[in-house]
């Protein structure tokens, strides 16, 4: 079976909005790459992401392609009561179809909106949501421009390849906010693996220090660890430093000592 280049293009895109598991993840550029995807495989003249949190627009990228008119396009909707198919779709949970920009009720329901996208040329948009399963981060408004040839009419039907242009959008989104859930994941899970880590190794040099005191005193763990937290408390140490310390051989001997136990 022979691949498109749209198919080709669109198998690429979905791996590279999965694939998210590095140390240098930049969600910015992450966000610009899907929607230069977007742009490239429904053929549309820019895209952008609105990352919403609570209800209030938090960020907003732009295609590499038309980056300025994408960016005005999202800033327009998020000032407040001025809306677009961003915050639609973001607020029901469901893709916005394609909407032609000329139409009258386009104009009523978004005026700011309509205004600012006949100005950059824009012939219809469409919007879809940016989600993982039942969360909703954001999303994807997409701006096409005017096909060659005369004027189609302001009110024309949807197209079958405007649903397809819908479906692929939507999929596109649907990775690209896998891709931001497993970054967090995986974000978390290095975070944790750090602090557990430390605190073994906390474990570790404590350890250490009481086996060590107890062998230096001749008495037993239990009271060289006492001995020990009871220096560091009166010097204001963390346990895990004076531990380190005492077997590197640089904290105060003769303090450390007054808090030795008597032998077992």
């Amino acid at each position: 079976m022979h691949l498109s280049t749209r198919e080709t293009g669109l198998a690429a895109a979905l791996l590279e909005a999965t694939d998210t598991l590095s140390g240098g993840f930049d969600t910015a550029h992450h966000l610009q790459r899907l929607s230069d995807h977007c742009v490239e495989i429904v053929g549309a003249h820019s895209a952008g992401i609105m990352l919403v949190a609570g209800g209030e627009a938090v960020s907003f990228v732009g295609s590499s392609r038309r980056q300025a008119i994408a960016l005005d396009l999202l800033t327009v909707q998020a000032t407040p009561h001025r809306g677009g198919p961003c915050l639609d779709s973001y607020g029901t949970g469901r893709p916005v179809p394609h909407v032609p920009i000329g139409a009258a009720g386009t104009a009523a329901r978004w005026p700011d909106f309509t205004r600012r996208a006949l100005h950059h040329g824009i012939a219809t948009t469409f919007a879809v949501p940016l989600r993982r399963r039942e969360s909703l981060l954001g999303a994807l408004n997409v701006f096409v421009s005017p096909p060659p040839g005369p004027p189609e009419p302001p009110g024309r039907p949807e197209s079958p390849g405007d649903e397809e242009s819908v479906r692929l959008a939507q999929l596109l989104a649907e990775a690209g906010a896998a891709g931001l859930h497993n970054q967090r994941l995986h974000a978390e899970y290095r975070a944790l693996a750090g602090q557990l880590q430390s605190a073994l190794s906390h474990r570790v040099r404590v350890e250490q220090a009481k086996g060590m005191l107890a062998e230096r005193w001749n008495t037993g763990v239990d009271q060289a660890f006492a001995a020990l937290r009871r220096y560091a408390r009166r010097h204001r140490m963390p346990l895990d430093e004076a531990a380190a310390r005492a077997v590197e051989g640089s904290l105060d001997r003769d303090g450390l000592d007054a808090e030795r136990p008597p032998p077992v």
